[in-house]
């Protein structure tokens, strides 16, 4: 999914990590989008062109209006 998505938005609580480019598919970000069980954080939802993985209010209201 990250391969596919222009943007990677992981939200671990407040703190809101972005990725583009080739980073989206980096080791840090695969590792920022998986919880501590090493199953993918949840949500997570393709919004057009943007991978958003975890829960952040301002980032989903942001994306969605």
């Amino acid at each position: 999914m990250a391969k596919k998505a222009r943007r990677v938005v992981i939200a671990k609580g407040k703190k809101v990590s972005e990725f583009t480019g080739p980073a989206r598919s980096s080791e840090e970000a695969v590792a920022a989008m998986l919880g501590s069980t090493g199953n993918l954080r949840a949500p997570a939802v393709v919004v057009v062109d943007t991978l958003l993985v975890g829960f952040n209010e301002e980032v989903y209201a942001g994306v969605f209006g």
